[in-house]
């Protein structure tokens, strides 16, 4: 599989990076670990070689399975993690409440000073088993922390041989400026899809201007993307797609017309839906690679071949053709 540089750094990711916030089970409704690991070691053998997880998810839970998943096997592999949303410190901004895989109630913030995220550094290390992480990324901005301290705790650890890159998700161009006066940043994370463009008008452009790599995270928009979302489908309130807007009845509809409408496409390169669609999202301008989830083996088989074939010109303006005229209600 095709890998790409992140930035300026040394450090390159495959085109297509394991996503991990599912199997850590927080707000998708649980996990199975054992199908979990096996999904993870099935991604690396298929050439995805670079997984991307965060200690919120499923509060440490996502990164102790990755962990155990890549242990004997470091070396083939590019272990990216996150900091910034704490649960078990009673400090922060932007408090929201969850529960931990027990059942105890906890409150989630955002929290980046300069000693918690050396703590964090620390303890997603030994989460991990390895003595560096190759991208480490602040998850969210913290209002109450100025963006300098929480970059020189990044610029300590790149120094220190901790971290071999810094990066950022959800920041604003605006943000990424002010982070980059400390320290050099590889990479931007935010959400993007077929169906969820916004990031085009700002962050890319600047990404581009500013040799930054962007990691896009939830290209299949939780899985309305694939086609298997049906109408009659129903999540549990532990489910982050519970009342997700995307997810009502009418703009399902509207998504599964379009995705009928593509599958043509897809047919024609002997792929399915998802996989038409991750191709899309990895070919377009300034993308450097996209998450996608893997909870199992058959999973991670059907994501690593996103990138056995390439879509037209011709076939990528009628799709933008067709997202063009795709009204949803949000």
């Amino acid at each position: 599989m095709e890998s790409r540089k992140l930035g300026r750094s040394d450090v390159e990711v495959s085109v297509v990076t394991l996503g991990a916030w599912a199997i850590g089970g927080w707000m998708w409704g649980g996990t199975d670990d054992e199908a979990a690991i096996a999904g993870i070691r099935k991604a690396v053998d298929l050439g995805m070689t670079s997984i991307d997880t965060a200690p919120v998810y499923g509060f440490g839970h996502s990164e102790r399975i990755v962990g155990q998943a890549v242990k004997g096997h470091r070396n083939e592999i590019q272990l990216l993690t996150k900091f910034g949303l704490r649960w078990d410190i009673e400090q922060g901004t932007n408090p929201f409440h969850s529960t931990l895989p027990d059942g105890t109630p906890v409150t989630v913030c955002k929290y980046a000073g300069r000693k918690s995220v050396i703590e964090e550094c620390e303890r997603s290390l030994k989460r991990l088993g390895t003595d560096h992480i190759d991208l480490y990324q602040h998850h969210w901005p913290d209002p109450a922390t100025p963006i300098e301290e929480t970059m020189e705790a990044l610029d300590r650890l790149l120094k220190q041989g901790k971290i071999l890159a810094a990066g950022v998700s959800n920041y604003s161009p605006e943000q990424m400026a002010e982070a980059q006066r400390v320290v050099p940043l590889a990479s931007s994370q935010p959400p993007y899809s077929m169906i969820r463009r916004d990031i085009e008008d700002d962050v890319l452009p600047y990404c581009r201007e500013h040799g930054i790599a962007v990691l896009v995270y939830s290209p299949l928009q939780g899985g309305i993307l694939t086609g298997k979302v049906t109408m009659d489908r129903e999540f549990p309130e532990t489910d982050l797609r519970h009342n997700n807007p995307y997810y009502t009845k009418e703009n399902r509809r509207r998504v599964l017309d379009f995705l009928e409408e593509i599958r043509p496409i897809a047919e024609a390169h002997e792929a399915t839906l998802a996989q038409a669609v991750i191709n899309w999202t990895i070919h377009r301008p300034g993308v450097t690679a996209s998450l996608v989830g893997v909870r199992n083996p058959k999973q991670a088989e059907e994501n690593a071949g996103a990138v056995a074939f390439e879509l037209t010109e011709e076939e990528t303006r009628h799709i933008d053709d067709l997202l063009g005229n795709l009204q949803l209600e949000l």
